[in-house]
């Protein structure tokens, strides 16, 4: 925990590898690496801060402690036990596992997290005759076990909660999408900013507000109420005071967000989602069908992540991307859009060509980011 430059790791959702490592190497972190859901890199303390304070790609920042190869649980709980924990924990304090396994060898990771528990709380109470609780709700430390095979890697978690809840978001509608996803998908466009944005089935805003906070380069963590590095034996307050209050690379935005829903129910709670980001004055709200745009902002740009059919039912699917693809093709000439659904069914009732397609996971759910290019009159013509 003293050394200036130190490994890390950060976890993405799948797709995501590449912004990530992006989004690090931006930062200053070296020696960058992509694996699957995860990229590691090194760096220092305050590149600990930054990645948790300002990616918005990632999910948590780890910090490995240790990784050695084990046989069985008994190895790991001897292994785990022999490291030592008064770095980072005290009596008095509180601490939780998070255990994550791939291996033929070990099959249960709640059991590895029940014999990490069991090695640290051992390993206090031989030496104090008193041992730190555990907290699943509110810890002072995070641990994080993590067994591929036959090798452990055991970690601090510097995030706590997901990077993906940002706060802001105190209201949810239906199957609200992860807001690491809609941040990726924004940066995978491309938009920076550099016109207007449009959600025309904007839910509960994140797209918006993701979108906003990008063309403003707002950091996502503004809105966090802590992170778990915060309770580190080592946290250097001024150090993230610093960081936290740097505001010089905020940029101005000269467009807006425009984001509609034919629910009064959605426009309500992005209503109150957009007030608790302070971003009223980027992005404004109506209630409206698909159907009922005539003229568009210009110059302008469209994400949108329509119903499809798996946690919202839409009535008719197929018709709801008939009118967008219609609304497409007549009103909104000269946009780029990039809309993310599961179905080749639904993509093919938009009745258009597709420029680009990116696989991502929404939840479980297997989807393709599909982008169109929506130029007047024949293709032959814009050539």
């Amino acid at each position: 925990m003293i050394r200036d430059n130190f490994e890390m790791f950060a976890k993405t959702l799948y797709g995501f590898e590449d912004t990530l490592a992006d989004e690090l190497t931006t930062l200053g972190a070296t020696d960058v690496r992509k694996g699957t859901r995860i990229v590691s890199f090194c760096g220092n303390k305050a590149l600990l801060y930054k990645a948790n304070f300002m990616c918005r790609t990632a999910l948590r920042i780890l910090k490995p402690i240790a990784d050695f190869k084990v046989k069985d649980e008994d190895d790991i709980y001897r292994r785990i036990k022999a490291l030592d924990w008064e770095q980072y924990l005290t009596v008095d304090k509180t601490f939780v596992i998070d255990s994550v396994v791939y291996s033929d060898i070990f099959k249960h990771s709640k059991y590895i997290a029940f014999r990490t528990k069991d090695a640290i709380a051992d390993r206090f109470s031989e030496k104090f005759g008193k041992r730190p609780s555990v907290n699943v709700n509110n810890p002072d430390l995070y641990i994080n076990v993590h067994i591929s095979h036959d090798v452990c890697t055991v970690s601090l978690d510097s995030s706590g909660e997901s990077l993906h809840r940002r706060g802001y978001r105190t209201a949810a509608g239906l199957a609200p999408l992860n807001e690491v996803l809609a941040a990726g998908m924004i940066l995978k466009t491309g938009w920076r900013g550099n016109s207007h944005f449009i959600d025309p089935m904007c839910g509960s805003g994140t797209l918006l507000i993701e979108a906003a906070l990008i063309a403003r380069n707002i950091p996502p963590g503004i809105f966090r109420r802590e992170f778990a590095f915060e309770r580190w034996n080592d946290f250097d307050r001024d150090l993230f005071e610093n960081i936290y209050n740097d505001d010089s690379k905020e940029c101005d935005f000269k467009y807006k967000c425009y984001g509609s829903d034919i629910s009064p129910k959605a426009i309500e709670t992005a209503r109150e989602n957009v007030a608790n980001a302070g971003l009223n004055k980027y992005i404004e709200l109506s209630v409206k069908s698909i159907a009922d745009y005539q003229e568009p902002p210009r110059p302008g740009f469209m994400v949108t992540n329509p119903p499809y059919g798996e946690r919202v039912k839409v009535d008719d699917a197929i018709q709801l991307y008939n009118q967008l693809g219609e609304r497409l093709k007549h009103v909104f000439t000269g946009y780029d859009a990039w809309i993310l659904s599961n179905s080749k069914d639904y993509f093919n009732a938009l009745g258009l060509h597709h420029k680009q397609r990116i696989p991502m996971l929404n939840g479980e759910i297997e989807c393709e980011f599909r982008h169109y290019d929506i130029y007047e009159g024949k293709k032959k013509d814009k050539l």
